[in-house]
């Protein structure tokens, strides 16, 4: 009998479109069953400091509540949202994702460019597998262009370069206008920003080329001379290249069947592409229906399946920085007891935080790879700024945070700019970990299978066994100095 199927919701809010798909999942199959799209062109919205505009944010605000109508009914786990590029760049993203979120009714994350290639690259697998088949994977969007290597579903080589349809028509073609020469300058420019990655893709190799979203699948159209051939070759790419620089204008266009709203992004997809045929030889491209939207769903899936990416990433960490994974999983299994005890009082989510810590948990002793000297701020900093598959950069942050924050002083830079709720719940979090390093500080294993705990009102309350403490008297002293750190979070820390 087959399992129930259940809803899932994937929301891209893209630089030039929002899409989301609504898909049934059975017994790990996935049925597309919606897809809403919108053009927003956000990545038009940043101005020259940087800056996401009021009437760009106003529309991309209407765009959301729209979706939220569609989705309302949908299981919180079962929905999520990213944002990309123009939200990686834009200075005041914070304040607009807030008020994305409360549209939305779902959080809504941002995610790094290789996080996105990642997850494009495994859209792309899900809609044409062939686990034998090495394929490279491009993908243009509004405000980057991503590009992937890999086979199955696993993608090997990453890169995300910050050129796409939108910015690269604002800088080149800012007015519609098209010309011989501004196109020779927009495909100089996307040679320019290919020629760091040239080489080492030509030389890992492909057997198949993959294009998604929207830019290639118009290209595709508009090349298209056979119903029976929908790839798009080097030669034909060539011929639209002399059709859009003759009609000198994208209002000019004559193409059939061409989108009012992706004429005008035309010019500077088709030359991010003419340039990465030319860099990297390709005489032709498939093209492919999935793409980041499908990448999400699946990852999604793979989250509440036991498939979950970030686990993978947690552990080659470990493995790459010589973690003592002794230690870490003594730590772990501690700050799991705290957990289980104080969950309740501290309103902690038994799905979501308790992965959070546990990978906080194994990850805590990765600075020592530095340095041991100050190694909780050296992993703070490797935690923040390395690319973790399977991570937002909110998640990013908060691990990092967590982990810098797991002994001595406690520093409450980064913690601050936190939504109150967010940051009370990071804060408990960091006290669960911190509690645990005391606890396991002689690297003896102690399992404190009878200690109890609780919380109320940021007054944490520890029993040990009778007499435990009297005959342990460094971790007593251990407790006592962790008394003293914790009152910087106004936490009363209590022990007998």
């Amino acid at each position: 009998m087959s399992a129930p199927s259940e809803t899932y919701a994937a929301i891209d809010l893209g630089s030039n479109s929002f899409h989301m798909v609504v898909a049934t999942v059975t017994d790990g199959r996935i049925q597309i069953i919606d897809r809403l799209k919108e053009v927003v062109r956000l990545a038009a919205g940043l101005d020259n400091e940087y800056r996401l505009d009021e009437a760009t944010a106003g529309r991309a605000i209407e765009c959301l509540q729209k979706f939220c109508q569609r989705i309302k009914d949908i299981p919180a786990r079962n929905v999520r949202a990213v944002g990309t590029n123009t939200l990686r760049q834009a200075k005041n993203s914070n304040a607009f994702l807030k008020k994305a979120g409360q549209a939305l009714g779902h959080p809504v994350e941002i995610i790094s460019g290789r996080e996105e290639g990642r997850l494009i690259f495994s859209g792309v697998s899900y809609s044409n597998f062939n686990d034998t088949e090495k394929r490279l994977v491009i993908d243009i969007g509004g405000g980057s262009t991503e590009l992937a290597i890999g086979k199955g579903n696993q993608a090997n080589l990453i890169e995300s370069l910050y050129m796409g349809c939108v910015n690269m028509t604002g800088k080149y073609f800012p007015e519609g206008e098209i010309s011989s020469k501004k196109m020779r300058k927009a495909i100089l420019f996307a040679r320019q920003e290919l020629e760091s990655i040239e080489l080492i893709y030509k030389r890992t190799g492909w057997d198949n080329v993959f294009g998604s979203s929207g830019t290639i699948q118009t290209i595709r159209d508009l090349t298209r001379t056979s119903g029976d051939d929908p790839a798009i070759h080097a030669k034909s790419l060539n011929k639209l290249k002399d059709a859009v620089i003759d009609a000198e204008h994208y209002k000019h266009f004559k193409f059939p069947n061409l989108d009012a709203n992706r004429a005008p992004v035309l010019a500077g997809g088709l030359a991010i592409l003419l340039a990465i045929f030319d860099a990297l030889e390709i005489k032709s491209m498939q093209v492919s229906d999935g793409a980041l939207r499908e990448g999400l769903l699946l990852d999604m899936v793979g989250r509440q399946k036991n498939q979950d990416v970030r686990e993978k990433t947690v552990e080659e960490l470990i493995s790459r920085y010589g973690i003592d994974r002794e230690q870490v999983e003594r730590v772990e299994r501690i700050s799991t007891i705290c957990f289980e005890q104080l969950q309740q009082d501290m309103n902690l989510n038994p799905e979501t935080d308790i992965k959070l810590l546990r990978w906080a948990a194994r990850l805590h002793e990765i600075g020592l790879t530095i340095a041991h000297s100050q190694h909780h701020r050296h992993a703070g900093y490797l935690l923040k700024n390395s690319e973790l598959a399977g991570f937002s950069r909110e998640e990013q942050n908060y691990l990092a945070l967590i982990v810098r924050s797991h002994r001595r002083k406690i520093s409450l830079e980064g913690l601050e700019s936190l939504a109150d709720d967010t940051r009370q719940k990071i804060c408990h979090l960091i006290v669960l970990l911190r509690l645990a390093v005391v606890l396991n500080r002689s690297r003896a294993g102690h399992a404190y299978k009878e200690l109890k705990m609780s919380c109320k009102e940021n007054r944490i309350k520890m029993k040990f066994p009778d007499n435990w403490l009297a005959t342990h008297p460094l971790t007593e002293a251990d407790l006592a100095l962790e008394a003293d750190y914790m009152k910087t979070l106004k936490v009363s820390l209590e022990f007998s």
